[in-house]
């Protein structure tokens, strides 16, 4: 069996020609999509990696740097793999190993035990253990270990923070703990991957990483969206960064993301109260900015529809990206204030909610004048009468069992974007387009919201006779999340991406 092989249902699976010309070209698109294990040396690089290339015949492709190390390969400390862009998100949910994978990523297996974390998938710690053994040839605790070594390594690189404090950072329990787990994983001790000349840093400096992403990226397209929804005191937005505060499983904190198009990546500054939730945080916020997305794989499947293929010949939608919310009940609360007005009103009153029950983050100060107020907790609008937002009672009311049933749902999380939101709709007030905009707001990348009155107008302007508008949802997977933002942005080339009111009231 050829380890760790597995990847599920990629759309596009790479020869070997292509990944010589890639990696010969260092070729960004392609950063992360595989890694070349090089015999002679023992190492693995990223197809980026500044070192002389190696002869094609001491080279062998992996789809994943799991896949490299369970070879036996060392990462590369010149091109450092860890730091390559994440696998595209698109997988979904379809087994119980995706979904398992999904969430140790996203930090969701952290105080619990190997049989609770089963049981939170629906099968029992026996079934789990075979299928990653199965599948990857390891254990899932092994698995763990090595994001989390992953994640030290690039502390390592790109930080100043005391080698004690990345074990905590990276999630490990004990500074021994991590040193043996680190060098049984990678065959290097964390002094050895360090860059040298680093110093010890005060504890009131803000962590600072770069984030990767494959370009293109269309950092306008993202920056408006978030412009124009930005709410005063929780978030931030300039011409060439995001920032916003936010809450994790009871810690708090608040990021400023720069974008730095010359090295395709994020400079990320990040202040969190409890360190041990830095790795599944940082996981946040590539999702939240989409960076993992595999943009010419997206563009060639929605060019299969004539209407998106005319779009994409105009040049729109080079380097999409889908603007991510930061929790569910966040993006169903907006989706709910957002129905029936326009998305100036909207931005309105989710200020004004943010206003008078968001807390005030409690963080160091520092000079760059972050964010200071939290999104209000379900507990919070829960207990509110809502009197101070100018809409109709049963939308207040919608509001108020909506902020109940999550904060009473105790396996609704912030980062399992693959949960299905239907349940939602038992609450009177709350429809299709409202739990289809969270899921698509959440990262779900296959969410056409084809009853949307903006689709559908823009559907009706590309295609008069009115034939796009029988696209379906199927034709458009695993991609229609895509289709949606492009079908916004062709509304009107001067206009950010808006998402528009559900044409029957929810």
């Amino acid at each position: 069996m050829n380890l760790a092989i597995y990847e599920p249902e990629r759309g596009n699976s790479l020869s070997n020609s292509t990944c010589k010309q890639a990696r010969l070209a260092r070729d960004a698109r392609f950063d992360g999509l595989f890694f070349t294990g090089v015999t002679t040396t023992g190492i693995y690089c990223r197809p980026v990696c500044p070192a002389t290339p190696p002869k094609e015949k001491n080279v062998h492709y992996y789809p994943s740097a799991l896949a490299a190390a369970q070879a036996g390969l060392r990462p590369c400390l010149r091109c450092r793999p860890e730091s390559a862009p994440g696998s595209p998100a698109w997988k979904g949910a379809r087994t119980s190993l995706d979904r398992a994978l999904r969430l140790i990523d996203a930090g969701e297996w952290q105080g619990q035990s190997l049989p609770d974390f089963a049981r939170r998938l629906g099968i029992s710690d026996r079934y789990l253990r075979q299928l990653f053994v199965r599948h990857l040839g390891l254990s899932p605790i092994k698995y763990l270990n090595f994001r989390r070594v992953q994640f030290a390594q690039q502390l390592l690189q790109q930080t100043t923070l005391p080698v004690t404090d990345i074990a905590f950072h990276a999630g490990f329990g004990s500074v021994r703990r991590f040193n043996d787990v680190f060098v049984n994983t990678i065959g290097f001790n964390p002094g050895q991957v360090r860059r040298q000349g680093t110093m010890k840093v005060s504890a009131n400096t803000p962590l600072t990483l770069s984030l990767a992403y494959r370009p293109p990226y269309d950092w306008m397209a993202m920056r408006d969206f978030y412009r124009m929804r930005q709410i005063e005191g929780m978030e931030q937005v300039s011409d060439n960064s995001y920032g916003r505060t936010f809450t994790f499983k009871g810690a708090s904190g608040a990021f400023t993301a720069v974008h730095w198009p010359e090295k395709h990546c994020f400079r990320v500054s990040l202040r969190l109260d409890r360190p041990e939730y830095t790795l599944p945080v940082v996981q946040q916020i590539r999702r939240l900015l989409d960076l993992d997305a595999d943009v010419p794989v997206i563009r060639e499947q929605l060019a299969r529809q004539p209407i998106f293929r005319s779009l994409l010949d105009h040049g729109m939608g080079e380097g999409l990206r889908l603007p991510g919310m930061w929790s569910a009940f966040e993006a169903g609360v907006r989706a709910v204030l957002g129905q029936q007005v326009s998305v100036k009103a909207a931005h309105n009153l989710v200020t004004q909610l943010v206003r008078e029950l968001g807390e005030d983050v409690q963080l160091p100060p520092d000079r760059s004048a972050l964010p200071s107020k939290l999104f209000p907790t379900p507990e919070a609008v829960a207990a509110s009468s809502l009197a101070f937002l100018a809409i109709p009672g049963r939308r207040k009311q919608a509001l108020r069992d909506l902020a109940k049933q999550v904060a009473d749902t105790e396996d609704t999380t912030e980062t399992e974007v693959e949960l299905n939101y239907d349940h939602w709709e038992t609450i009177n007030g709350i429809g299709p387009w409202t739990t289809q905009y969270t899921a698509f707001r959440m990262g779900n990348p296959d969410i056409f919201l084809a009853g949307d009155l903006g689709v559908k107008n823009a559907l009706k302007k590309l295609d008069p006779s009115r034939r796009g508008c029988e696209i379906s949802a199927e034709e458009l997977s695993p991609w229609g999340s895509y289709a949606t933002l492009l079908l916004w942005q062709s509304l009107s080339d001067a206009t950010p991406c808006s998402p528009t009111n559900p044409t029957i009231k929810e």
